[in-house]
């Protein structure tokens, strides 16, 4: 297991995985430790519901919140500890400065052993307007909690409150960056920005690895109890899988907009959301995920409600990969219809290395029309544009997240306008979701297998997620990495993928070399579909 912030050595081993909800018991079922059970079955979880308080409710009012006894909290975590041990804690309403301090004491006795992902969800008050904390209860969050949370959850009220003074005047992303300066290592706000955006349900996400604004259509429904306890317990569970924060907020979004879909009535006041395990295989259900704090909502509907997918053949075949002319010559030879030029910017390029790539991309690019197939420019999009002078019917674009994080918006808005078809890398849940947002013509999926082209602290993604790709994203799906054998080409063709990327495997004649991985390529489209995995698997 993998959690930020924390290593992966002495973790306990247990099957199914192990979490510990500390938060209060909703007498009405809805919210509380009844939601965070349900949320946590749909991730195949093994939840174990610690009481910290008691309250009096219905559908309609909390008529009455009574926190448990330290001296009883502490009791029921020393039992689990014994024989339950988690790899994530969820906190939920505590009531209590002692009961705080009672969970950083223990959290900081299990982290001592072993990695714990702690989930801060700070319930200060009801959707009914009761109040849950005070100012003492607040001091205790921000000293005791926020420091330790491997992820805190609130709303963009509770997180106004936790910030404090001058919070009124700060959008959700200058909350997130206030919240991490408390330290927690990473920050959803759920609802931010909410009245600017109609139509779509924003959380404002702030981690390690993704930031930016986390959306997906609202779903009109008036059974939405629960909902932020099964946000923060689904976030859990996934951290609990071995999945990052940044990849666990994904599927906590779609896991809870599932929920709301299927909530049902349960008295005269709102439903309890229902969290269902079939959520991650929906396509619906996976998000966008924005570039930075702007907000494009009238695109990003657009894009939610209509394909994802941009300009561009859906079937793609074989993608080959080379790093000169010369090569690029020769796999047109072999047939190949599209083909990648991946000159790599040496670290202190001078005058003529520029004119070189430029004399590479010039004859690549007429070698590419004399033979009707697709030169795809890796990188220097800019050169492309400028070459292909209004003529981008055989040329497209690739850019890896980072070079696309780089361009700023205006650069993102400056490769849109060029016309050229894009290419888009993605090594995660949360890097399919940024893909999606740029309506790109193919999104890579990679590595399927472990690769040494180029050195990357990502997990082989495997034929499963490749396979969760292909079902999940909305538009084609390249299998890339690792591919060196006819037999890995035919396996990644049978997950429905658009295209395969080999790399080392074309040898030293790809004009004799490609006609074979293309047949392997079209034998496995005639095999049986390879099965969609409930859940993909953490990359990182």
């Amino acid at each position: 297991m993998t959690v930020d912030g924390f290593g992966a050595s002495s973790a306990p081993s247990v099957t199914p995985a192990i979490v510990w909800s500390v938060a209060g018991n909703d007498s009405g079922g809805g919210a509380g430790l009844a939601a965070d059970q349900r949320a946590a079955a749909g991730l195949g979880v093994h939840l174990c519901p610690v009481v910290a308080a008691l309250t009096a409710q219905n559908s309609r009012i909390v008529t009455r919140v009574d926190p448990v006894a330290p001296e009883l909290l502490d009791a029921q975590l020393a039992a689990l500890a014994e024989d339950l041990p988690p790899v994530a804690i969820k906190t939920g309403l505590l009531g209590s400065v002692d009961n705080v301090a009672v969970v950083a004491r223990w959290v900081d006795r299990l982290r001592a052993t072993w990695p714990l992902a702690l989930v801060v969800d700070p319930v200060l008050g009801a959707s009914s307007g009761a109040a849950f904390a005070d100012a003492a209860v607040l001091d205790a969050y921000r000293e005791l909690l926020l420091p330790r949370a491997t992820l805190v959850t609130p709303n963009e009220g509770e997180a106004r409150r936790l910030v404090g003074t001058g919070a009124e005047a700060l959008r959700a992303p200058q909350l997130g960056q206030a919240l991490r300066a408390f330290g927690a290592a990473a920050v959803a706000i759920t609802g931010g920005d909410s009245a600017h955006a109609p139509g779509l349900a924003l959380d404002w996400i702030d981690t390690a690895h993704a930031r930016g604004w986390l959306l997906l259509p609202r779903i009109d429904s008036p059974h939405t109890h629960g909902t932020g306890c099964t946000l923060a317990s689904s976030a859990t569970s996934a951290l609990a899988l071995g999945f990052v924060a940044g990849d666990a907020l994904v599927l906590a979004k779609m896991a809870t907009a599932h929920a709301i879909a299927h909530g049902h009535a349960a008295g005269q006041g709102a439903g309890p959301v229902g969290p269902r395990a079939d959520f991650a295989t929906q396509p619906e259900r996976l998000p966008l995920l924005s570039w930075d704090e702007s907000l494009d909502c009238e695109r990003w509907s657009r894009l939610l409600h209509g394909p994802c997918a941009g300009e561009g053949p859906a079937d793609i075949g074989l993608y080959a990969i080379v790093d000169r002319i010369e090569r690029v010559s020769l796999v047109l030879a072999g047939g190949v219809k599209t083909v990648q030029l991946r000159i790599k910017t040496p670290p202190r390029p001078d005058a003529a290395w520029h004119a070189g790539l430029r004399v590479a991309v010039q004859q690549a690019l007429a070698a590419c029309r004399q033979a009707d197939a697709t030169l795809v420019v890796n990188d220097h999009w800019r050169l492309a544009a400028e070459l292909a002078a209004g003529d981008v019917r055989h040329l497209a674009v690739h850019l890896g997240q980072e070079d696309l994080l780089a361009l700023d918006a205006a650069g993102r808005a400056e490769l849109a306008a060029s016309g050229l078809r894009l290419g888009v890398s993605s090594h995660s849940l949360w890097e399919l979701c940024r893909a999606r947002g740029l309506a790109p013509w193919y999104v890579a999926c990679g590595p399927v297998w472990p690769t040494l082209t180029k050195a990357m602290p990502w997990q082989p993604q495997g034929l499963d997620n490749l396979a969760w790709w292909v079902h999940m994203a909305g538009l084609p799906v390249l299998a890339i990495g690792g591919i060196l054998e006819h037999a890995q080409a035919e396996r990644a063709a049978r997950s429905g993928a658009a295209g395969v990327c080999v790399v080392r495997g074309l040898g030293d004649d790809p004009a004799a070399s490609a006609p074979a991985w293309q047949a392997a390529i079209e034998r496995g489209r005639t095999l049986s579909r390879l099965p969609v995995p409930s859940l993909p698997h953490p990359s990182l």
